[in-house]
């Protein structure tokens, strides 16, 4: 649960865009191991349907992942073909030149964020119905650990949302922020063909999840006891069901049914009232400046900042503003500004680790004497201590 909301959060603050999906996979890590310890905890209070139910979202998740994050990775590949760029602070505009690769990339956001009709969301559905079911069946204190675990979920899903709003948006939407941006093109059909691939097993793996679940069958079967295919499908396969009575039921395919049931809705509303209608063109609104620039865009750093503020104590940012003057203290010339957030992970674990490891190893290069009378000496305490373990 910790490495799912800290990558989620670390993804925010990140302008990188290949790094930003490589804390991502941090996150989706986090989620695989909250169904597979949650299959541990069922498995050891005598629930082998739960169990089975949590190895099942756990697995079904690493699948997805692998097909989402290569797809998005892909994209990211892309991206940076055309614009020999990672930082998202020199994007922008690029869904004009890139189509199919914003398009395609689009699509690895919906399914990573867990919206419906996708991938993703089947899995971390599951997911939440292995963790709700867990505090009615288990007893004592552990049973607390499934809520906190499904909100804290939600709060994941929730975060990665606004994470690939500002991936896509600052992206690919509004206008260059650089020249490589206004010269980019599209990626060859081969780059494209791979994210198209990767689309299909998408959309296939979030319409009809009931297909796959049946090869999982054997690996619970072998680990739990159980094999609940039969049970997660109802409608001959258009439904997914939760394993209890008191479980859930969602059918992607039915939302996607209703969906392009809905579409022609406003056509029909357009031809009955707007049809006669007069259409006037103009230029957009630029709150009376003469146009629209990229200055006037939102930036990767300005969207993530309630984030950033809301999270201080995790992230401990800090700023540098430096201004310069030409004759008035009032008037800048130039202005640079540069944010920080701490990587905490690398403050507190890594770097003391590595500091630890350092001062030890300088300490045995004691033990290097380069002297063969020394050596020998080594080789002979290590057979006596051999031998003396061995007897």
């Amino acid at each position: 649960t910790v490495s799912a909301v800290l990558g989620v959060l670390y993804a925010l603050m990140e302008h990188d865009l290949k790094r930003l999906l490589a804390y991502h996979s941090i996150e989706n890590i986090g989620i695989i191991l909250m169904g597979l310890g949650a299959s541990l905890m069922f498995l050891h209070s005598g629930h082998p349907a739960l169990a089975s139910l949590a190895l099942i979202a756990g697995l079904y998740h690493t699948i997805n992942h692998a097909v989402f994050k290569a797809l998005l990775f892909l994209g990211a590949g892309a991206v940076l073909h055309a614009t020999h760029t990672r930082n998202m602070e020199e994007m922008g505009g690029l869904a004009k030149r890139m189509r199919w690769t914003a398009m395609f990339f689009l699509v690895g956001a919906v399914a990573i964020s867990a919206l419906p009709p996708l991938n993703g969301f089947v899995s971390e559905w599951l997911t939440y119905q292995a963790l709700l079911q867990g505090f009615g069946t288990t007893p004592s204190l552990i049973r607390l650990m499934f809520p906190l675990s499904g909100a804290m979920l939600a709060l994941t899903g929730a975060l990665a949302a606004a994470c690939f709003v500002k991936a896509f948006g600052i992206t690919f939407l509004a206008q260059p922020r650089s020249e490589p941006a206004r010269n980019a093109h599209e990626a060859s059909f081969t780059m494209l063909l791979g994210q198209g691939i990767l689309v299909a097993a998408c959309v296939f793996l979030g319409l009809f999840p009931t297909v796959f679940l049946k090869l999982l069958d054997p690996i619970t079967q072998q680990l739990t006891g159980q094999q609940l295919s039969a049970q997660l499908s109802a409608a001959n396969g258009l439904v997914l069901s939760g394993v209890a009575a008191q479980g859930g039921t969602v059918s992607t395919l039915g939302i996607t049914l209703m969906l392009l049931c809905l579409l022609p809705v406003p056509l029909v509303l357009w031809l009955f009232f707007a049809r006669k209608a007069r259409t006037r063109i103009g230029p957009t609104w630029a709150c009376g400046q003469s146009g629209l620039t990229p200055q006037m865009e939102y930036t990767a750093t300005g969207f993530s900042k309630p984030i950033r503020m809301i999270f201080k104590a995790l992230f401990r940012p800090r700023r540098e503003v430096q201004r310069e003057y030409d004759f008035s203290p009032y008037d800048a010339k130039s202005i640079r500004f540069e944010s920080h957030v701490e990587e905490i992970f690398q403050t507190r674990i890594y770097h003391p680790v590595n500091r630890l490891v350092r001062r030890l190893s300088l300490r045995l290069r004691a033990l290097q004497a380069g002297s063969l009378q020394a050596y020998l000496i080594y080789i002979f305490i290590t057979l006596l201590l051999l031998l003396v373990f061995a007897s």
